[in-house]
């Protein structure tokens, strides 16, 4: 342990002009909520609410991704950082609370004694809580936490001077992004990564639908809660007037895209009026906003999307029955 001072002295934040987001989710609102069918994009989840929302979901026994991903880090952490050649830097896409991340760090910290770390959230208070508990832990680390969103962070990333530097992109982060824009995304990282430095990709594989569909829709409510936030957070920043309780989390498997959706479905007939964006939108009946994508993979399909934005695939590693993969990539 440290002292507070002391861990102070080793964390910097830098938070995205504020303003800015504000302007971006009221116009992504307003152009997904006009459309048909209606969209809000999954990013404006991570409010304080949602990101704290997302946390208690990773704990949950029908929440695989997380604790199997963990289970796959504290087996092979000290394989996956034996490409450190003494100075690698951790850079993190989307790093919530570090949980899993502190193998990596711990793993790092035995190997080269000290470390630089990255974090990259769109979570401002998620961001600090887990950055100030990090520096408490462990005192040889040193933190330069982001507040942004993903674009954003690997322009970020791409300002700062590292001997080496292993990008993290864990979770099924990637899984949110269409096809085509999980390629674009991975090739805008591709273009900030020198020749000693590496990709950890976090990819959830495909698997029986009945285990996709109870990861995204507990018994608990837990994932309906979060969902609904989206219109709670409309309510609060945009000055919306959602009944939430006329609204319904909906969740399912789209095997021909192999992806899970998740929408929220209007239970009735009803205008909804937004403040900020002086407007009403309609809804009828089982109308639904599709809120989320998140896409499953197969091995094939992780190597052939590296391989067509100039990666190769150094190692892999999955758990006994397949469900998640982390694939160690490198500039090709």
């Amino acid at each position: 342990m440290t002292s507070l001072a002391s861990a102070a002295s080793r964390l910097t934040i830098e938070v995205d002009d504020s303003r800015k987001h504000a302007r971006s989710f009221a116009k992504d609102v307003l152009d997904g909520l006009s459309e048909r069918p209606k969209w809000l994009l999954p990013l404006y989840f991570y409010d304080e609410r949602g990101s704290k929302l997302f946390e208690e979901i990773c704990r949950l026994p029908e929440y695989y991704i997380t604790r199997t991903e963990h289970s796959i880090l504290k087996a092979n952490a000290s394989e996956i950082i034996s490409c450190s050649t003494g100075t690698m830097a951790l850079v993190e896409l989307g790093s919530g609370s570090s949980f899993k991340t502190r193998l990596l760090i711990e793993a790092l910290l035995a190997r080269q004694g000290s470390l630089r770390y990255f974090p990259i959230d769109i979570s401002e208070s998620i961001v600090m809580e887990s950055a100030r508990q990090l520096l408490q832990d462990y005192p040889r680390l040193r933190i330069s936490a982001h507040v942004a969103e993903f674009d954003v962070g690997v322009h970020r990333m791409a300002l700062e001077t590292f001997d080496q530097k292993m990008v993290l992109f864990l979770g099924s982060n990637l899984g949110n992004f269409d096809p085509q824009d999980a390629r674009e995304f991975l090739l805008k990282i591709r273009r900030e990564l020198g020749q000693r430095d590496y990709l950890l990709l976090g990819t959830d594989m495909q698997k029986d639908p009945a285990v996709l569909e109870a990861a995204y829709d507990d018994p608990k409510g837990v994932t309906a809660e979060f969902n609904l936030n989206l219109l709670r957070r409309i309510n609060r920043e945009l000055a919306g007037q959602f009944e939430v309780e006329d609204f319904s989390h909906v969740a399912f498997y789209n095997g021909e895209e192999s992806r899970v959706e998740m929408h929220i479905r209007s239970n009735k007939t009803q205008d909804v009026y937004v403040g900020e964006l002086q407007r009403s939108f309609s809804f009828v009946p089982g109308e639904t906003i599709h809120t989320e994508n998140s896409y499953k993979y197969s091995i094939d399909q992780v190597a052939e999307m590296s391989a067509e934005v100039g990666f190769k695939v150094v190692n892999r590693w999955e758990d006994d029955r397949g469900y998640f993969s982390l694939n160690l990539l490198a500039p090709d």
